[in-house]
Protein backbone atom coordinates (compact mmCIF):
# COMPACT_ATOMS: atom_id res chain seq x y z
CA UNK A 1 0.00 0.00 0.00
CA UNK A 2 3.03 1.71 1.14
CA UNK A 3 4.21 1.48 -2.16
CA UNK A 4 1.24 2.01 -4.67
CA UNK A 5 0.98 5.69 -2.55
CA UNK A 6 4.63 6.17 -3.16
CA UNK A 7 4.03 5.34 -7.24
CA UNK A 8 1.19 7.88 -7.16
CA UNK A 9 2.87 10.47 -5.94
CA UNK A 10 5.82 10.40 -8.02
CA UNK A 11 3.57 10.45 -11.04
CA UNK A 12 1.43 13.19 -9.98
CA UNK A 13 5.12 15.21 -9.07
CA UNK A 14 6.69 14.19 -12.62
CA UNK A 15 3.72 15.19 -14.43
CA UNK A 16 3.27 18.53 -12.66
CA UNK A 17 7.03 19.41 -13.48
CA UNK A 18 6.19 18.02 -17.50
CA UNK A 19 3.50 20.41 -17.53
CA UNK A 20 5.44 23.92 -15.79
CA UNK A 21 8.40 23.23 -17.61
CA UNK A 22 7.40 22.50 -21.07
CA UNK A 23 3.93 23.82 -21.68
CA UNK A 24 4.04 26.82 -19.78
CA UNK A 25 4.90 29.52 -22.58
CA UNK A 26 2.34 28.11 -24.23
CA UNK A 27 -0.06 28.89 -21.47
CA UNK A 28 1.14 31.86 -20.87
CA UNK A 29 0.18 33.47 -24.21
CA UNK A 30 -1.44 32.62 -27.04
CA UNK A 31 -5.19 32.24 -28.91
CA UNK A 32 -8.15 30.26 -27.99
CA UNK A 33 -10.15 30.28 -31.76
CA UNK A 34 -13.76 30.60 -30.74
CA UNK A 35 -16.11 30.94 -33.62
CA UNK A 36 -15.60 33.95 -35.41
CA UNK A 37 -13.70 35.25 -32.46
CA UNK A 38 -9.99 35.30 -31.57
CA UNK A 39 -9.29 35.56 -27.36
CA UNK A 40 -5.74 36.60 -26.92
CA UNK A 41 -4.78 35.20 -23.27
CA UNK A 42 -1.32 37.47 -21.67
CA UNK A 43 0.00 37.17 -18.52
CA UNK A 44 -0.02 40.77 -17.78
CA UNK A 45 -4.22 40.99 -18.60
CA UNK A 46 -6.22 40.52 -15.80
CA UNK A 47 -8.81 39.34 -18.27
CA UNK A 48 -8.49 37.96 -22.25
CA UNK A 49 -8.83 40.34 -25.19
CA UNK A 50 -11.08 39.05 -27.59
CA UNK A 51 -11.20 40.42 -31.11
CA UNK A 52 -13.88 39.80 -33.67
CA UNK A 53 -13.11 38.95 -36.88
CA UNK A 54 -14.82 38.91 -40.59
CA UNK A 55 -16.56 35.86 -41.88
CA UNK A 56 -16.13 36.69 -45.36
CA UNK A 57 -14.34 39.15 -48.00
CA UNK A 58 -15.57 42.34 -48.47
CA UNK A 59 -17.97 43.09 -50.88
CA UNK A 60 -17.10 46.09 -52.95
CA UNK A 61 -20.13 48.44 -54.25
CA UNK A 62 -20.45 49.66 -57.41
CA UNK A 63 -19.02 52.74 -56.70
CA UNK A 64 -15.94 51.23 -55.76
CA UNK A 65 -15.72 48.87 -58.08
CA UNK A 66 -15.96 51.74 -60.63
CA UNK A 67 -12.99 53.40 -58.79
CA UNK A 68 -11.32 50.15 -59.21
CA UNK A 69 -11.55 49.71 -62.56
CA UNK A 70 -10.41 52.88 -64.02
CA UNK A 71 -7.37 52.63 -61.93
CA UNK A 72 -6.58 49.26 -63.44
CA UNK A 73 -7.39 50.68 -66.74
CA UNK A 74 -5.58 53.64 -67.12
CA UNK A 75 -2.87 52.86 -64.91
CA UNK A 76 -0.49 51.07 -67.09
CA UNK A 77 -0.62 54.37 -69.34
CA UNK A 78 0.52 56.44 -67.35
CA UNK A 79 3.95 57.50 -66.91
CA UNK A 80 6.24 59.36 -64.40
CA UNK A 81 9.05 61.86 -66.28
CA UNK A 82 11.96 63.04 -65.02
CA UNK A 83 13.83 65.95 -66.62
CA UNK A 84 17.07 66.42 -65.54
CA UNK A 85 18.70 70.42 -66.14
CA UNK A 86 22.61 71.15 -65.53
CA UNK A 87 22.61 74.82 -63.21
CA UNK A 88 25.34 76.85 -61.88
CA UNK A 89 25.76 76.63 -58.59
CA UNK A 90 26.77 79.26 -56.01
CA UNK A 91 30.67 78.56 -57.12
CA UNK A 92 29.82 78.48 -60.93
CA UNK A 93 29.96 75.20 -61.15
CA UNK A 94 27.37 72.76 -63.20
CA UNK A 95 25.14 70.63 -60.58
CA UNK A 96 22.51 68.22 -62.29
CA UNK A 97 18.72 69.41 -61.21
CA UNK A 98 15.90 67.64 -61.59
CA UNK A 99 12.50 67.91 -62.32
CA UNK A 100 8.94 65.29 -62.25
CA UNK A 101 6.01 65.38 -63.69
CA UNK A 102 3.91 62.72 -65.20
CA UNK A 103 2.39 61.86 -68.76
CA UNK A 104 0.43 59.40 -70.84
CA UNK A 105 0.95 57.10 -73.55
CA UNK A 106 -1.20 57.96 -76.60
CA UNK A 107 -0.55 55.13 -78.89
CA UNK A 108 1.57 51.83 -79.29
CA UNK A 109 4.69 53.94 -80.85
CA UNK A 110 5.38 55.72 -77.77
CA UNK A 111 3.81 58.76 -78.34
CA UNK A 112 3.33 60.37 -74.92
CA UNK A 113 1.28 64.39 -73.97
CA UNK A 114 2.61 65.75 -71.19
CA UNK A 115 2.94 69.70 -70.21
CA UNK A 116 5.74 71.87 -71.17
CA UNK A 117 6.58 73.07 -68.13
CA UNK A 118 7.08 69.40 -67.40
CA UNK A 119 10.25 69.52 -69.44
CA UNK A 120 11.37 73.22 -70.21
CA UNK A 121 14.75 73.46 -69.95
CA UNK A 122 15.99 70.05 -69.99
CA UNK A 123 18.89 69.75 -71.64
CA UNK A 124 20.34 66.97 -70.29
CA UNK A 125 18.04 64.18 -70.97
CA UNK A 126 14.12 63.16 -70.47
CA UNK A 127 13.32 59.71 -69.02
CA UNK A 128 10.34 58.21 -68.94
CA UNK A 129 8.91 55.45 -66.35
CA UNK A 130 6.38 52.98 -66.76
CA UNK A 131 4.04 51.45 -64.25
CA UNK A 132 6.27 48.17 -64.20
CA UNK A 133 9.31 50.31 -63.04
CA UNK A 134 11.03 49.80 -66.86
CA UNK A 135 12.97 53.50 -68.07
CA UNK A 136 13.01 54.92 -71.46
CA UNK A 137 14.82 57.70 -72.84
CA UNK A 138 12.83 60.19 -74.28
CA UNK A 139 13.00 62.93 -76.85
CA UNK A 140 10.86 65.54 -77.34
CA UNK A 141 8.96 65.75 -80.83
CA UNK A 142 6.96 69.23 -80.46
CA UNK A 143 6.27 71.37 -77.81
CA UNK A 144 3.02 74.16 -77.51
CA UNK A 145 4.35 77.11 -74.95
CA UNK A 146 1.31 79.09 -75.64
CA UNK A 147 -1.03 76.05 -74.68
CA UNK A 148 1.66 74.19 -71.69
CA UNK A 149 2.08 71.17 -74.41
CA UNK A 150 4.69 69.06 -75.11
CA UNK A 151 4.92 65.29 -77.26
CA UNK A 152 7.21 63.16 -76.59
CA UNK A 153 8.40 59.50 -77.91
CA UNK A 154 9.99 56.54 -76.55
CA UNK A 155 11.17 52.97 -78.14
CA UNK A 156 9.36 50.52 -75.80
CA UNK A 157 7.83 47.12 -76.53
CA UNK A 158 3.68 45.91 -75.33
CA UNK A 159 2.55 49.99 -74.76
CA UNK A 160 -1.16 50.44 -73.46
CA UNK A 161 -2.98 53.62 -74.88
CA UNK A 162 -5.42 55.81 -73.44
CA UNK A 163 -8.80 56.32 -74.71
CA UNK A 164 -9.59 60.13 -75.68
CA UNK A 165 -13.05 61.35 -74.79
CA UNK A 166 -14.91 64.51 -75.96
CA UNK A 167 -14.21 67.67 -73.86
CA UNK A 168 -17.06 69.27 -75.58
CA UNK A 169 -19.63 68.33 -73.87
CA UNK A 170 -18.77 68.03 -70.02
CA UNK A 171 -20.72 69.23 -67.35
CA UNK A 172 -20.07 70.67 -63.64
CA UNK A 173 -20.72 67.81 -60.80
CA UNK A 174 -19.69 64.94 -63.05
CA UNK A 175 -17.21 62.34 -61.27
CA UNK A 176 -13.51 62.47 -62.14
CA UNK A 177 -10.14 61.02 -61.43
CA UNK A 178 -6.60 62.13 -61.60
CA UNK A 179 -4.08 59.85 -62.16
CA UNK A 180 -0.10 60.70 -61.75
CA UNK A 181 3.21 60.85 -59.54
CA UNK A 182 2.59 63.73 -56.88
CA UNK A 183 5.39 64.73 -54.88
CA UNK A 184 7.42 61.47 -56.54
CA UNK A 185 4.50 58.52 -55.62
CA UNK A 186 3.99 56.94 -58.89
CA UNK A 187 0.41 55.13 -59.40
CA UNK A 188 -1.39 57.64 -56.97
CA UNK A 189 -5.00 58.28 -57.85
CA UNK A 190 -7.38 60.75 -56.39
CA UNK A 191 -11.23 60.98 -57.26
CA UNK A 192 -13.19 64.42 -56.97
CA UNK A 193 -15.92 65.98 -59.45
CA UNK A 194 -16.22 68.67 -62.28
CA UNK A 195 -16.31 71.91 -60.03
CA UNK A 196 -16.03 74.55 -63.31
CA UNK A 197 -15.42 74.89 -66.63
CA UNK A 198 -13.81 78.46 -66.93
CA UNK A 199 -11.41 80.04 -68.97
CA UNK A 200 -8.23 81.01 -67.21
CA UNK A 201 -4.58 82.14 -67.70
CA UNK A 202 -1.75 79.67 -67.15
CA UNK A 203 1.68 80.93 -65.37
CA UNK A 204 2.99 82.07 -68.21
CA UNK A 205 -0.33 84.50 -69.00
CA UNK A 206 -1.43 82.56 -71.99
CA UNK A 207 -5.17 81.66 -71.93
CA UNK A 208 -6.05 78.18 -71.45
CA UNK A 209 -9.96 78.14 -73.23
CA UNK A 210 -12.50 76.00 -71.40
CA UNK A 211 -10.33 74.74 -68.77
CA UNK A 212 -11.52 72.52 -66.08
CA UNK A 213 -11.51 73.13 -62.68
CA UNK A 214 -11.62 70.02 -60.57
CA UNK A 215 -11.43 69.04 -56.42
CA UNK A 216 -9.63 65.98 -57.25
CA UNK A 217 -6.43 66.43 -55.24
CA UNK A 218 -3.63 67.11 -58.05
CA UNK A 219 -0.11 68.30 -56.47
CA UNK A 220 3.40 68.85 -58.07
CA UNK A 221 4.31 65.96 -59.85
CA UNK A 222 0.63 65.37 -60.98
CA UNK A 223 1.21 67.72 -63.61
CA UNK A 224 1.06 66.60 -67.53
CA UNK A 225 -1.07 63.53 -66.06
CA UNK A 226 -4.57 62.66 -66.93
CA UNK A 227 -8.17 63.92 -66.04
CA UNK A 228 -10.39 60.90 -66.64
CA UNK A 229 -14.29 60.29 -66.70
CA UNK A 230 -15.89 57.31 -65.03
CA UNK A 231 -15.23 55.34 -67.87
CA UNK A 232 -11.51 55.83 -67.60
CA UNK A 233 -11.38 58.21 -70.14
CA UNK A 234 -9.17 61.27 -70.96
CA UNK A 235 -11.17 64.46 -70.56
CA UNK A 236 -8.25 66.55 -70.08
CA UNK A 237 -4.43 67.46 -69.08
CA UNK A 238 -3.54 68.38 -65.20
CA UNK A 239 -1.67 71.11 -65.51
CA UNK A 240 -1.32 73.55 -62.57
CA UNK A 241 -3.40 74.20 -58.90
CA UNK A 242 -4.39 77.59 -57.19
CA UNK A 243 -2.48 77.44 -54.35
CA UNK A 244 -2.64 80.70 -52.66
CA UNK A 245 1.34 80.26 -52.19
CA UNK A 246 1.14 76.97 -50.58
CA UNK A 247 3.32 74.29 -53.39
CA UNK A 248 0.32 71.94 -52.35
CA UNK A 249 -3.52 71.05 -53.06
CA UNK A 250 -6.03 73.64 -52.14
CA UNK A 251 -9.24 71.68 -53.41
CA UNK A 252 -8.85 73.86 -56.55
CA UNK A 253 -6.88 72.30 -59.78
CA UNK A 254 -7.19 72.95 -63.30
CA UNK A 255 -6.88 70.88 -66.28
CA UNK A 256 -6.58 71.45 -69.88
CA UNK A 257 -9.44 69.92 -71.86
CA UNK A 258 -8.29 66.92 -74.27
CA UNK A 259 -9.94 68.78 -77.18
CA UNK A 260 -7.24 71.31 -77.04
CA UNK A 261 -4.58 69.26 -77.48
CA UNK A 262 -6.65 67.08 -80.20
CA UNK A 263 -6.40 70.69 -82.31
CA UNK A 264 -2.52 70.74 -81.79
CA UNK A 265 -1.31 67.10 -81.92
CA UNK A 266 -1.40 66.68 -85.53
CA UNK A 267 0.64 69.72 -86.07
CA UNK A 268 3.33 68.68 -83.48
CA UNK A 269 3.64 65.52 -85.18
CA UNK A 270 4.12 66.99 -88.85
CA UNK A 271 5.91 70.11 -88.05
CA UNK A 272 7.44 70.10 -84.31
CA UNK A 273 5.54 73.10 -83.47
CA UNK A 274 1.96 74.34 -83.57
CA UNK A 275 1.09 76.10 -87.04
CA UNK A 276 -0.76 78.65 -85.16
CA UNK A 277 -3.51 80.69 -86.92
CA UNK A 278 -3.38 84.30 -86.29
CA UNK A 279 -5.83 87.93 -87.07
CA UNK A 280 -2.30 89.64 -86.94
CA UNK A 281 -3.89 92.49 -84.38
CA UNK A 282 -3.22 93.49 -81.02
CA UNK A 283 -7.14 93.68 -79.50
CA UNK A 284 -8.86 94.89 -76.48
CA UNK A 285 -12.04 93.83 -74.67
CA UNK A 286 -15.22 96.11 -74.79
CA UNK A 287 -17.69 96.13 -72.42
CA UNK A 288 -20.84 97.93 -72.28
CA UNK A 289 -19.73 100.62 -70.15
CA UNK A 290 -16.54 101.59 -72.59
CA UNK A 291 -19.16 100.84 -75.61
CA UNK A 292 -21.29 104.16 -73.71
CA UNK A 293 -18.87 105.79 -72.84
CA UNK A 294 -16.67 105.13 -76.27
CA UNK A 295 -20.17 105.74 -78.12
CA UNK A 296 -19.76 102.68 -80.11
CA UNK A 297 -22.44 100.78 -81.94
CA UNK A 298 -22.31 97.93 -79.89
CA UNK A 299 -21.81 96.98 -76.50
CA UNK A 300 -19.61 94.41 -76.89
CA UNK A 301 -16.71 92.71 -79.38
CA UNK A 302 -13.32 93.21 -79.51
CA UNK A 303 -11.52 96.31 -80.45
CA UNK A 304 -8.99 96.58 -82.90
CA UNK A 305 -5.67 98.61 -80.98
CA UNK A 306 -3.62 97.87 -84.11
CA UNK A 307 -2.57 95.65 -87.02
CA UNK A 308 0.51 93.77 -87.23
CA UNK A 309 1.89 95.26 -90.61
CA UNK A 310 1.57 91.98 -93.38
CA UNK A 311 -0.20 90.30 -90.90
CA UNK A 312 -3.90 89.09 -92.04
CA UNK A 313 -6.12 91.81 -90.38
CA UNK A 314 -3.45 93.99 -92.27
CA UNK A 315 -3.53 92.54 -95.83
CA UNK A 316 -7.51 92.27 -95.56
CA UNK A 317 -8.30 95.75 -95.09
CA UNK A 318 -9.28 96.13 -90.95
CA UNK A 319 -8.16 99.61 -89.19
CA UNK A 320 -5.85 99.98 -85.71
CA UNK A 321 -6.84 102.92 -83.57
CA UNK A 322 -5.32 106.02 -84.63
CA UNK A 323 -6.47 108.11 -81.13
CA UNK A 324 -4.91 107.16 -77.82
CA UNK A 325 -6.62 107.28 -74.22
CA UNK A 326 -6.88 105.54 -70.88
CA UNK A 327 -8.98 103.27 -68.78
CA UNK A 328 -7.76 103.83 -65.61
CA UNK A 329 -4.14 104.08 -66.15
CA UNK A 330 -4.00 101.59 -68.83
CA UNK A 331 -3.29 102.81 -72.33
CA UNK A 332 -5.92 102.07 -75.38
CA UNK A 333 -5.80 103.15 -79.24
CA UNK A 334 -9.61 104.42 -80.23
CA UNK A 335 -10.67 104.60 -83.46
CA UNK A 336 -10.64 100.96 -84.70
CA UNK A 337 -12.63 98.69 -86.01
CA UNK A 338 -14.94 96.71 -83.64
CA UNK A 339 -14.84 92.50 -84.40
CA UNK A 340 -18.36 91.38 -83.31
CA UNK A 341 -18.03 88.14 -84.92
CA UNK A 342 -16.48 85.58 -86.88
CA UNK A 343 -17.57 83.11 -89.28
CA UNK A 344 -21.01 84.19 -87.75
CA UNK A 345 -20.01 83.60 -83.81
CA UNK A 346 -20.49 86.21 -81.81
CA UNK A 347 -16.95 87.70 -80.34
CA UNK A 348 -17.12 89.47 -77.04
CA UNK A 349 -13.64 89.05 -75.64
CA UNK A 350 -9.94 87.91 -77.00
CA UNK A 351 -10.79 84.81 -75.40
CA UNK A 352 -13.73 83.87 -78.13
CA UNK A 353 -11.37 84.69 -80.73
CA UNK A 354 -8.35 82.50 -79.27
CA UNK A 355 -11.03 79.64 -78.72
CA UNK A 356 -11.93 79.74 -82.88
CA UNK A 357 -8.31 79.79 -83.35
CA UNK A 358 -7.86 77.17 -82.11
CA UNK A 359 -10.24 75.34 -84.57
CA UNK A 360 -7.97 76.39 -87.35
CA UNK A 361 -5.04 76.24 -88.78
CA UNK A 362 -2.32 78.92 -90.55
CA UNK A 363 -3.84 79.73 -94.44
CA UNK A 364 -7.62 78.83 -93.47
CA UNK A 365 -10.08 81.57 -94.30
CA UNK A 366 -12.83 83.07 -92.24
CA UNK A 367 -15.02 85.55 -92.53
CA UNK A 368 -14.58 88.55 -90.02
CA UNK A 369 -17.37 91.29 -88.81
CA UNK A 370 -16.89 94.47 -88.06
CA UNK A 371 -18.18 98.05 -86.97
CA UNK A 372 -16.26 100.60 -88.19
CA UNK A 373 -18.46 103.93 -86.97
CA UNK A 374 -22.11 102.49 -87.33
CA UNK A 375 -21.73 100.68 -90.36
CA UNK A 376 -21.36 96.66 -90.36
CA UNK A 377 -18.58 95.14 -92.35
CA UNK A 378 -17.36 92.04 -93.22
CA UNK A 379 -14.02 91.19 -94.87
CA UNK A 380 -12.36 87.69 -95.80
CA UNK A 381 -8.87 87.23 -93.99
CA UNK A 382 -6.34 84.07 -95.19
CA UNK A 383 -5.18 83.40 -91.67
CA UNK A 384 -1.27 83.62 -90.92
CA UNK A 385 1.18 82.00 -88.69
CA UNK A 386 1.11 83.55 -84.82
CA UNK A 387 4.09 85.55 -83.68
CA UNK A 388 4.23 86.57 -80.09
CA UNK A 389 1.39 87.62 -77.98
CA UNK A 390 -1.04 88.82 -80.79
CA UNK A 391 -4.24 87.17 -81.46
Amino acid sequence: MNLRRLILIVVLVGGFWYVTTHMGSGLGSGFVPSLGHFRLIGSGSSSPLELTEAHAAHAYDSEEQNNISVYKKVLPSVVNITSTTLVFDFFYGTVPQQGQGSGFILDKAGHILTNYHVIEGANRGIEVMLYNKRRYEAHVVGVDKVHDLALLQIDAPTLQPVTLANSSNLQVGQKVYAIGNPFGLSGTMTLGIISSIRSIRNQDGAPIEDAIQTDAAINPGNSGGPLLNSSGDVIGINTMIASNGADQSSGIGFAIPINTAKAVLADLIRYGHVNRPSLGIVSYAIGPDLASQMGLAADYGVLIQRVIPGGAADRAGLRGGDQQAYVGNTPIMLGGDLIVAIDGQQVTDPQDISAIMDKHQAGDTVNVTVLRGRRQMTFKLTLGEARGTSL
